[in-house]
């Protein structure tokens, strides 16, 4: 007869691998850019912020006076509250259900990928789990008696959340109404200790309301109003689709059928815990009718399923042997999928072949190849010269990676759309450009690629007016392109524009051939290019970086002209070109096309490649 599988041993051994792998993956996952922003924060220690409370930049910064530099310091204190988690769960689970279901649940814990993922990076969701998870069993407890221990315990879990997050806020109301629907509840709610708990928790949003108070509550206006329309869409159905592939779609029904059928439970602290689930989860889908769809949401709904999970061991007990399997086995694949996820970000060769993706890690990629091109440029240019970045994102990156937090960043829409622009401004960062500056040179870093190509030439020129004209950028492309970086070393400004107007770097398209297009022994090239101030001298073809032609410049594309009705290159209506490709006798599979444009002013760059496919493979 075979031996039950001890579930205990299964939580421990899971928690040991996982605890062990995202170490691994941590010390080579390059820095996300809100992690590189939260990094910034903690060199300017503050109780608040102008996108959270201060929580998330005191442990970034007890991460690197305690373990050290690097990015696995700055994650240390993330990985190590994350691995605690399962631990609560099985707490409040043992209490409920029993020992053996409690090990269970720490097992789901750990592989629901949204929450066994934690850690990875130094973000302010792994002490808001904490938070939430600390007073989901606070709360269970207060409803079998309210003591002082669990009393202080509710005010501490109060306290982080109020300091992690403003999400927070939705769990701390999802509760109160959950406490108020029970009768058990309702008697809590009247012990005088429990509202001195309340009243601690509330103190803790202090520092955040000072912040907007004294910062025309621009913290608010973004997290409530600014990033949202307000008005309904159908993008709100997404949710389902989402949670389910993120949560594995197993998982999540057992989830929400587990909190559906305890909603009704005799014992009021399963109730409470159905509840408090139920209630996160359903309102965070209506709430995806109406907020915003620009920026990354897939992850509100954790708190929610957290509070799921010491149910889901009662409901999978009354479901099918092999259905229970498939549910572990499925929500297993998740992990690995998520985890493998970070481990292919981590890895610029697997990360390259993402390039033509839409899913493309763009707030990870390029930042290492950024910062030893920005410290080559900064060895040939004279002492003293400013560093400015054009966005927030690009000024964060450089500054961990130089460890200098002082990195001046120009005005732009990624700023306000990010919530980031109050925040600057405030630490003197928003740089004033180039009427200031005198004699002294700057080295301008342009994130191309952050700007929407159709807006780009309008960028150019903004550029112009507040630097002059623009020299021949060093060009840093990033897999393939869909990074691109532009670095302007910039001397004193001149006293006038020069009579060709703003110089600027160039503009091209590929009308021919489309992105993973098949082609055979030739490939016909063709599109347009064009260069404000000096134009455009010759077009080269290049293939996997290699020059292969040299194309005819100069045709006719009079549409480009009336598209791009802002630009100032003499040389419209002819700046198109083509060229007959012929390929290397042999050559099978995907290879990257590219162009490499000659302005008349010396300038050379290199344009981002597409991929086209040679023959028949894949």
């Amino acid at each position: 007869m075979r031996k039950p599988i001890d579930a205990r041993v299964v939580f421990i051994a899971l928690w040991c691998t996982l605890l062990l792998v995202k170490a691994a993956i941590a010390v080579r996952l390059p820095l996300f850019v809100d992690e590189a922003f939260y990094w910034q924060e903690s060199r300017h220690l503050a109780w608040a912020y102008s996108d959270l409370p201060g929580l998330t930049a005191w442990m970034i910064r007890i991460g690197g006076m305690v373990f050290g530099d690097g990015v696995l310091a700055l994650r240390m204190p993330f990985l190590l509250v994350a691995s605690a988690l399962p631990w609560l769960v099985v707490r409040i689970a043992a209490r409920e259900f029993g020992e053996a279901r409690a090990w269970v649940a720490g097992i789901a814990a750990l592989l629901l990928p949204l929450a066994g993922s934690l850690g990875l990076m130094a973000l302010p969701d792994t002490a808001m789990a904490l938070a939430t998870l600390l007073c989901l069993d606070a709360g269970t407890r207060m409803l079998r008696g309210v003591g002082y221990g669990v009393v202080l315990q509710f005010a501490l879990g109060l306290a982080i959340g109020a300091l992690s997050h403003y999400r927070f806020a939705a769990v701390v109301g999802v509760g109160f109404v959950a406490l108020m629907l029970l009768p058990q509840g309702r008697q809590v709610l009247r012990d005088p200790r429990v509202w001195i708990a309340i009243a601690f928790g509330a103190a803790a949003w202090t520092p955040l309301l000072a912040w907007n108070f004294e910062n025309a509550e621009a913290g608010l206006r973004f997290q409530l109003v600014d990033r949202h329309p307000w008005s309904w869409h159908p993008d709100g159905l997404w949710f389902i689709a989402i949670q389910s592939l993120l949560a594995t779609p197993l998982l999540f029904i057992a989830l929400l059928l587990a909190g559906v059928r305890d909603a009704r439970d005799d014992s009021e602290p399963v109730r409470f815990l159905a509840l408090c689930g139920l209630l996160l989860v359903i309102g965070f889908f209506v709430l995806g009718f109406f907020a915003d769809t620009e920026r990354v949401s897939f992850h509100w709904p954790l708190p929610g399923l957290l509070a799921l999970l010491p149910l889901l061991p009662a409901a999978l007990a009354r479901w099918r042997p092999w259905l229970r399997v498939a549910t572990w086995v499925v929500a297993a694949c998740g992990l690995v999928a998520v985890l493998g996820y970070y481990v292919l970000v981590s890895m610029p060769a697997l990360r390259a072949q993402t390039a033509t993706l839409k899913w493309y890690p763009s707030n990870f990629a390029g930042w290492n190849e950024l910062a030893v091109a920005v410290r080559g440029q900064r060895a040939a240019m004279p002492a003293g010269t400013r560093l400015v970045a054009d966005n927030f994102k690009v000024g964060a990156e450089l500054g961990f990676a130089l460890d200098n937090p002082r990195i001046e960043v120009l005005e732009h829409p990624v700023n306000r759309d990010h919530g980031r622009a109050p925040q600057l401004r405030l630490w003197g960062l928003e740089a004033s450009g180039a009427v200031d500056r005198g004699v002294d040179p700057v080295l301008l870093v342009v994130a191309a690629s952050e700007v929407e190509y159709k807006h780009l030439l309008l960028r150019y020129h903004a550029l112009c007016r507040r630097f002059g004209p623009l020299p021949p950028p060093r060009v840093v492309n990033v897999d393939h392109g869909r990074t691109r970086f532009l670095l302007f070393a910039l001397g004193p400004r001149a006293e006038a524009m020069p009579e060709g107007g703003c110089t600027l770097p160039a503009m091209a398209w590929l009308d021919s051939p489309a992105s993973d297009a098949r082609v055979d022994d030739h490939v016909a090239v063709a599109g347009w290019a064009f260069k404000d101030g000096v134009g455009i001298d010759r077009v080269e073809v290049t293939l996997d970086g290699t020059v292969v032609a040299t194309a005819q410049y100069g045709l006719e594309r009079p549409h480009v002209a009336g598209y791009w009705s802002i630009s100032t290159d003499v040389a419209h209506p002819a700046v198109g070109f083509q060229a007959d490709v012929m390929l290397p006798p042999g050559l099978q599979g995907a290879h990257w096309l590219g162009l490499r444009l000659h302005g008349k002013d010396g300038s050379v760059e290199d344009w981002p490649e597409q991929r086209i496919v040679v023959g028949n493979s894949d």
